[in-house]
């Protein structure tokens, strides 16, 4: 950002190359997990992880191209032609393309004396765009990738090595990538301070354990009852997506790619909160929590009537109080974050969300900065207020938010 020092500069370049490598590991890690099972014979499984994958990086892909295209046309001067990003996209490349920009541009800034404001703010571009794509394949395939491998763990009641592997990949990748779009978020309105290191700590943590007991009720559904957790997805989701589509997002730059984008929140308002658009965010938020309390409980009710032991014959109650003592300790961080850890130190409030205040579109010498519009409005809608009065986004620009 304007104004940030070279240390702060290089530790932005450290945190992306510790997250590509991260993305690289849980990437290893779940192609390790699928060859294993292969090799012993476990074709379905393997099948599974393959599959979800797949699903998450064309998805991936598909978000990144479409963004690339609908860019202008002078912002990306030093990229390759047209042909080859789509050749890139289409061999799922995409997305490492872009962390090697993002790498190589906050490279170029750290060197320079006195980086330019242009360069800044492409800077701040590109790895705006990196924390939204790892969000969504966080949620797309991280996430169910783990909900995966609890369940084949607690149906056959042993762990090998590379599922160990795959799990703290998975919180690792998890939890990076909530964090980092939090803290992306902040970055997009000047007039909101950015996280401190005791409250990024809180936030991950608050968020990781309000987001566990829902994987470990889903994966314990999965490992009783394999035949039908294929049903309650697809039953939840569409009632999700209707939501999402009752709400009149606006995120895509056309309305047929707009419905890739909500088909992608749908599933992750499956695991956790989204909010898709402005207005009384309390409310909503609240909404979807009971939601998928009331969704987990009656899993749980579906676990008590008919077992109360595992395959591996590991005592539900057990994994039922892990669950349940998570829960409340996340609600509980949650709570004190903002009451006390918020940045702007005040509780949410009841009235409908402002347009926050956005970097000015001018440098000081007069030209157009880069503006990343898409996480831009993803942060006027999650942050109720600002100090500063600038200008409105365009409409039809994003809407969108955890």
């Amino acid at each position: 950002m304007p104004g940030s020092s070279r240390p702060a500069l290089l530790w932005d370049l450290v945190l992306g190359v510790l997250g590509t490598a991260a993305f690289l590991l849980d990437l290893g890690a779940d192609l390790w997990a699928a060859v294993q099972y292969a090799l012993g014979g476990r074709y379905l499984w393997a099948g599974l992880v393959l599959a979800l994958l797949g699903l998450a990086s064309v998805a991936m892909q598909l978000f990144s191209w479409l963004w690339l295209r609908g860019d202008p046309a002078d912002l990306h001067g030093s990229q390759p032609p047209r042909r080859c990003l789509a050749l890139l996209h289409l061999l799922q490349l995409g997305y490492l393309y872009r962390c090697m920009q993002g790498l190589q541009q906050g490279l170029l800034v750290w060197r320079q004396e006195e980086p330019s404001e242009f360069d800044l703010a492409y800077t701040d571009f590109l790895s705006l765009d990196i924390s939204m794509l790892r969000l969504f394949e966080t949620f797309l395939e991280t996430t169910p990738q783990l909900t995966l491998v609890l369940a084949i763990i607690l149906q056959s009641g042993q762990a090998e090595c590379y599922q160990w592997v795959g799990i703290c990949t998975s919180f690792l990748g998890i939890s990076w990538a909530l964090l980092d779009y939090h803290r992306a978020l902040r970055t997009c309105l000047p007039s909101k301070p950015l996280l401190g290191w005791g409250s990024s700590v809180i936030y991950f943590l608050w968020n990781l354990l309000l987001l566990w007991p829902r994987v470990l009720a889903v994966a314990l559904f999965s490992a009783l009852f394999p035949s039908y957790v294929a049903l309650h997805f697809l039953g939840l989701w569409l009632v999700l997506l209707l939501w999402v589509w009752l709400q009149g997002t606006d995120f895509m730059p056309d309305a047929s790619s707009e419905w890739l984008y909500r088909l992608t929140v749908a599933t992750i308002l499956y695991f956790s909160w989204f909010n898709v658009a402005e207005g009384h965010t309390r409310g909503r938020a609240t909404i979807h929590l009971a939601f998928l309390l009331s969704d987990s409980i009656l899993l749980v009710a579906t676990w008590v009537t008919h077992s109360s032991w595992l395959p591996s014959r590991i005592p539900l109650q057990l994994w039922l109080s892990v669950g349940g003592g998570c829960f409340l300790l996340g609600l509980a961080l949650r709570l004190v974050y903002y009451r006390w850890l918020h940045p702007s130190c005040r509780r949410w409030e009841p009235e409908p969300d402002q347009v926050d205040g956005a970097r000015s579109l001018l440098s000081p010498e007069g030209y157009q900065l880069p503006q990343n519009r898409r996480m831009t409005q993803l942060a006027q809608n999650f942050f109720p207020k600002a100090k500063d009065g600038a200008a409105s986004p365009v409409k039809g620009e994003v809407n969108g938010v955890l």
